[in-house]
């Protein structure tokens, strides 16, 4: 919330949504309201609370809508098509990232009769990809180093050291300069998104073809995202290359997100609410004192 509305927040309150938990100015201003804030973004990723994972039921609409969004500026079709005036080959997409947003985009295109690839940093997904219909980008680990920031931390991807990035990106660089469409979802919580899409890399790719950076402004300094060209909520073409930027994908499904949202919610009230309906804070509760970001004027989470 901004500073106005703050203001108008009664102090004492309890204020539950998606604070950012890393935006320490804004907690700073929630705590100084005098409100109890709750960042929903903080759950941990445990099979409990699953139910109430934004992140997650977001970033779901927003693999969705990424490929959809593709669909409509790539300039022929996805699917292969065999015709009376001759046949046309399936659209080629890359997917960078493969969490939640990353596997609901293979999902989705292969559901619209793309070839698809994908590349993550965690070897795990492999399975899920290929699950879905996709082929897996397979960038081998050389140290331990390597395998161990591989496998991430509760469910995160972790930065990668600067030797694995080298191999990965001279990999990912042969994909996307013959794909049709790149959509890139990378992001690491309370970090600058990693490049993953250089000027090179949009230079090297066919004219017309369609790149949906899903972590547009959230690069370095607030500039770029996966792809230091894209631009926030704008969709400009650079070297022949549409570059979509929309930084709020969920938002143009706002009624499946709104509901989904409105969930999250709910599950995580069920946790402070008693039956009567008073506020019991249980911070023996995990998920309660993970997502606990403000209380009594102070910012409790660093």
């Amino acid at each position: 919330p901004s500073d106005a509305e703050c203001a108008l927040a009664k102090s004492g309150s309890v204020l539950v949504g998606m604070l950012n938990p890393f935006d320490a100015a804004g907690l700073q201003r929630v705590a100084a309201a005098g409100l109890t804030g709750f960042a929903l973004e903080a759950a941990p990723r445990t099979t409990r609370a699953q139910s109430m994972d934004v992140l997650s039921s977001q970033a779901n609409i927003a693999g969705y809508k990424a490929v959809m969004i593709a669909a409509d500026k790539y300039q022929r079709f996805f699917p292969m098509l065999m015709t009376a005036a001759g046949t046309v080959k399936a659209a080629r997409v890359v997917i960078l990232g493969v969490g939640v947003a990353g596997l609901q985009a293979i999902a989705t295109a292969k559901r619209l009769g793309a070839v698809i690839e994908a590349s993550d940093v965690r070897p795990s997904v492999k399975e899920q990809i290929e699950s879905l219909g996709g082929k897996f980008i397979d960038v081998p680990y050389e140290t331990q180093e390597e395998k161990d920031a591989a496998e991430g931390v509760g469910g995160y991807a972790r930065p990668m050291p600067a030797s694995w990035l080298t191999r990965q990106q001279a990999e990912v660089a042969k994909r996307v300069a013959l794909a049709d469409v790149v959509i890139s979802t990378a992001l690491i919580p309370g970090r600058a998104a990693p490049t993953l899409i250089t000027e090179d890399m949009v230079k090297s790719m066919k004219p017309g073809s369609v790149i949906v950076d899903i972590a547009a402004g959230k690069g370095p300094d607030g500039v770029g995202g996966n792809c230091p060209l894209s631009e926030a909520d704008k969709t400009v073409v650079k070297h022949g290359v549409t570059i979509v930027g929309e930084t709020n994908l969920a938002a143009l499904v706002a009624a499946d997100a709104s509901a989904l949202y409105a969930r999250n919610v709910l599950d995580f009230l069920k946790l402070v609410l008693t039956k009567e309906g008073t506020l019991k804070i249980d911070l023996e509760d995990d998920i309660v004192a993970a997502c606990r970001v403000t209380q009594d004027g102070q910012v409790t989470k660093k």
